[in-house]
């Protein structure tokens, strides 16, 4: 399932429009993005949980040369699903 179809499916369930649908899920990944970007954890109790982690920075081989590079710290993001969806998931 892609955006739109999510879109469609919610705004078919709710029986709001799409742009609405749309504009609420537009407002609800800006909010995930400004409190992972600032290092708090996001979580939809049973659902799931989102949250940055750091990355060390390391070393690494370019495949082409072998060349050993030096890789940068970092931040990645880490989903991590909840008991309800696990259920839901496990009895399909």
């Amino acid at each position: 399932m892609n955006r739109s179809e999510l879109v469609a499916a919610v705004a078919a369930k709710t029986e709001n429009s799409q742009v609405a649908v749309n504009g609420v899920l537009d407002a609800v990944f800006d909010v995930f993005v400004e409190q992972i970007s600032q290092g708090e954890k996001v979580s939809i109790p049973g659902w799931l949980a989102v949250e940055r982690t750091d990355r060390a920075a390391r070393t690494g081989r370019n495949p082409q040369t072998g060349e050993a590079i030096e890789i940068p710290a970092g931040h990645s993001v880490k989903l991590t699903a909840g008991s309800k969806l696990k259920a839901a998931v496990a009895k399909k």
